[in-house]
């Protein structure tokens, strides 16, 4: 059975008051109820939610708490992930122990988070910030970790993703629409229809498909990849998405060529990587600076994706246009 993800559900609040906590508890509980998770698993999400984000707001000094939706055949689950630049942790064992709680919240801390939540993982550096992610429903959800979010001051977010899986099989693809606001949304979502259509065709159809169908629109930037599990990547890409194949010593770039799908593209080159030695593909709009290694975070690589995602938007985000970044364990 095939399932897609994909960034429509993908919530953002800014944790820098008291009353933000519990705007972000509300809209969880909300997003619970569209998905049609039951009491338990809502009062769980909410206990999560006030927890991370007060933690964000009294040990990090505010930062992002994001929402995501994540279908599955077996079941919804929500997905929580809480970011801050604050002093990190230098004790994450003792932070950990459950019943543990320096800010006092009734959650009784990060142990309770991690019982409560179906899957869970933190990253945190003294000097350097926290990456708390925890799933709250059915815990069967794809081994990835995404963020979409439009430029602040914008409702509609320009860049989109979508991610394919299908026994072995897996494709993904990135598109920044032109600019930001609505209409790069729409043209962003015109090519991730054409993906939806047809996800496990290869890289080079999707692309030459997106092209035809973004004429007229703003137009867009698009990186497409597909691959099965422990075998070849095929990886094609127009414009400004960065890809790559992470491995323990280092990192491979993959191959975008300049141009604008829906304007002008040259000829698509299909491209075939080894994935021998990676353990991670990493694709992302130019929201985000490419001049990063996670080699520069140590640990980070044994993390979960969702963290890694985290953690690459934190330190690496422009902040001047809509960001996304995909990590997906191979």
């Amino acid at each position: 059975m095939t399932q897609i993800f994909g960034s429509l559900l993908q919530r953002r609040h800014h944790i820098g008051d008291g009353s933000a906590i519990g705007a972000a508890r509300r809209d969880a509980q909300r997003l619970a109820g569209e998905l049609q998770l039951d009491e338990t698993v809502g009062g769980r999400l909410g206990v999560i939610v006030t927890e991370l984000a007060t933690n964000v707001l009294r040990h990090g000094g505010g930062g992002d708490l994001l929402l995501q939706a994540l279908p599955a055949a077996a079941g919804n689950a929500v997905e929580v992930i809480a970011i801050d630049r604050g002093p990190g942790m230098a004790d994450l064992q003792k932070c950990l122990r459950d019943g543990y709680s320096s800010g006092g919240t009734p959650g009784t801390g990060l142990g309770a988070v991690r019982r409560l939540a179906a899957e869970f993982d933190l990253e945190s550096h003294p000097g350097k910030g926290t990456v708390v992610m925890a799933r709250v429903g059915n815990s069967g959800t794809a081994r990835f970790g995404a963020i979409c979010v439009a430029r602040d001051g914008e409702s509609a977010c320009g860049d989109t993703w979508r991610l394919a899986q299908d026994g072995d099989s897996r494709s993904l693809i990135v598109i920044d629409g032109l600019g930001h606001g609505p209409a790069a949304a729409a043209a962003a979502e015109l090519a991730a229809g054409v993906f939806l259509r047809h996800p496990f065709e290869s890289p080079h159809s999707q692309i030459e498909q997106a092209h035809v169908a973004l004429s007229g629109s703003r137009g867009a930037a698009v990186a497409c990849a597909a691959w099965t599990v422990a075998h070849t990547l095929r990886y094609a890409g127009i414009g400004n998405i960065a890809g790559r194949l992470s491995a323990t010593e280092g990192s491979r770039g993959l191959l975008s060529h300049n141009g604008t799908l829906g304007f002008q593209m040259r000829r698509v080159h299909q491209l075939e990587y080894p994935l021998s030695d990676a353990n991670l593909l990493i694709m992302h709009s130019d929201g985000l600076s490419a001049r990063w290694e996670l080699n520069d975070h140590p640990g980070l690589r044994q993390r979960h994706p969702a963290v890694v995602a985290g953690t690459l938007y934190r330190d690496h985000m422009r902040g001047k246009d809509d960001a996304t970044v995909v990590v997906v364990a191979l």
